[in-house]
């Protein structure tokens, strides 16, 4: 689907002031959901911002931005003809005048943290009401970020001790602790990695300790927990 012009591109500044003092920002909506974008334009455009498009593909996204030159994108994560990171992170190295804010229905932490890796000014609850997105744009526009309360602190903590402990660990204990996950034996990891079984074990005894639990059964269910079979290269 082709995005959706609503307004003219305009020339020269793209902030200025809004009838209440605050910033008047240009922006995109990018959402797989259409109801959802031709539902926040009506209101955004009433506190003062400029809609420019409306897109439901990250391909129609992406070049919404790229003609409308727009402040700000709102952009959903889940799309039928991309997942929504990598479009994000293809704004963030095309467009990086053009601030991300992510609205979506749920956070894992590995994505809350990779879109703060990647540089996105805010992550919001799609339940967010008109006023918390208005203030989130507020805060974007004057150069902060903004994420839903209580989500930085919990997801994106619980997502770097994950991450940290994934690269504490070695090429060889990382294979290890996805075939312990598994559910492998010492014999068969041993013979399937070609490596003697107190090598095994050795790799094994420093996993546990890097991963701080006292069994394999402890490191599965961590891996599993905590999602670090995921960030491990299979």
């Amino acid at each position: 689907m082709r995005p959706r012009k609503l307004l003219s591109p305009s020339s020269g500044s793209k902030l200025e002031a809004g009838d209440d003092g605050g910033e008047t920002m240009r922006l995109v909506l990018c959402d797989d959901n259409l109801l959802l974008g031709e539902a926040l334009a009506p209101a955004l455009t009433a506190s003062g911002h400029q809609v420019a498009a409306i897109t439901t593909s990250l391909a129609g996204g992406l070049a919404a931005i790229r003609v409308r030159k727009p402040d700000a994108c709102l952009i959903g994560l889940r799309f039928p003809d991309r997942d929504g990171l990598p479009g994000i992170r293809a704004i963030r190295q095309r467009h990086p005048g053009t601030a991300v804010v992510i609205l979506a229905r749920a956070a894992d932490p590995s994505v809350v943290w990779e879109a703060r890796n990647l540089g996105v000014a805010g992550f919001l609850s799609k339940d967010a009401n008109v006023a918390q997105i208005t203030q989130a744009l507020a805060a974007v526009a004057a150069g902060g970020t903004v994420f839903e309360p209580g989500l930085p602190c919990r997801l994106v903590a619980r997502a770097a001790r994950r991450d940290r402990r994934v690269y504490e660990l070695t090429p060889r204990e990382q294979e290890v602790l996805r075939r312990i996950v598994d559910g492998q034996g010492t014999g068969q990891m041993a013979r399937e990695m070609n490596i003697a079984t107190s090598t095994l074990r050795s790799y094994v005894k420093t996993l546990l300790t890097k991963l701080g639990t006292h069994s394999r059964l402890q490191a599965a269910a961590l891996a599993s927990r905590e999602g670090l079979v995921a960030q491990v290269p299979a």
